[in-house]
């Protein structure tokens, strides 16, 4: 039987892992809503952690370096946005392409700087305010309910929802859809980066090549499981850090099975939900459909 110190050790390692895939999933949330599906978070997840270790490093500020982190990632949306939206070209296409190219320079630029090394880099971290919680953590939370109220309450929310729902209509309507869009990917962008910048300056203080490890696709799928709803991917995310949490924290809690097992748990849930959500409704009727102004 689990003690308490295992499962409050549990809950804190929980929270920790699901804090990178809710900011994430948040943040591709907004971009679904408008029609968009992209793909690219992976990749702008990796640029975030790398940018925000180079940051820290220098200025030894693990705050200017989530910033840094939430740059790159924004610049790296705008690069998404203005051949997925602007260009109308296959999203999905695009999405492997930014992932492809981050993962390629960042790894090249790793290289470059530090030589290959056995151990990570080591960078200040956040400071804690709540446990083993951040700042980021805290911030993710609260953009959940902020979130929804900006969706479904406010008339840019509206209009972002019509982009998605009818785009001609919305363009019928007065909305600049190409704008609306652009801007909701660069938000996601900023929102996958700092979600990197956690993983490197605000959780584990280091950076390793390809050190998202599929985190990215995760968020994808929590937006599903989470029927594009702000509150969804929050119960979502938390089901996910469960399960990533358990690869450490499984023995002290009593379970024993084998560790590649353990290993693969947040992926087998991953395709466990997608397999469940892929007929669930729900979804923007325009979802991945290119606009192109009539």
């Amino acid at each position: 039987m689990a003690d308490a110190t295992a499962l409050a050790g549990t809950l804190q390692q929980t929270l920790t892992m699901a804090t990178p895939l809710l900011l994430a999933a948040l943040g591709e949330n907004v971009v679904q809503k408008s029609g968009v599906v992209n793909v690219g978070i992976e990749g702008m997840m990796l640029g975030g952690a790398f940018g925000a270790t180079l940051v820290t490093l220098a200025t030894n500020s693990p705050a200017l370096g989530v910033f840094a982190g939430a740059a790159v990632g924004a610049v790296t949306a705008l690069l998404f946005a203005g051949v997925a939206v602007r260009m109308a070209a296959n999203q999905v296409v695009v999405g492997i392409v930014i992932n492809l190219l981050a993962q390629g320079v960042t790894g090249t630029a790793y290289q470059r700087l530090f030589g290959r090394r056995d151990v990570g880099l080591s960078t200040a971290s956040l400071p804690h305010l709540l446990g083993d919680q951040n700042a980021l953590f805290l911030f993710a939370v609260a953009a959940a309910p902020m979130m929804w109220f900006w969706l479904m309450r406010t008339r840019a929310g509206l209009e972002l929802r019509a982009c998605g729902e009818h785009p001609i209509a919305a363009e019928a309507a007065g909305v600049d859809v190409y704008r609306v869009r652009t801007l909701a990917t660069v938000f996601g962008g900023v929102m996958a980066g700092a979600a990197g910048a956690f993983l490197s300056v605000g959780s584990s203080n280091t950076f390793v090549p390809e050190m998202t490890s599929g985190r990215g696709f995760i968020a994808l799928a929590i937006v599903t499981s989470g029927r594009w709803s702000p509150f969804g991917c929050f119960c979502a995310a938390l089901v996910f850090g469960f399960a990533d949490a358990l690869q450490y924290r499984g023995q002290s809690l009593g379970i024993h099975i084998p560790k590649d097992v353990m290993l693969a748990l947040p992926y087998l849930a991953t395709l466990v939900i997608l397999t469940v959500g892929y007929s669930t409704r729900g979804g923007p009727a325009a979802l991945g459909k290119p606009f192109r102004r009539q």
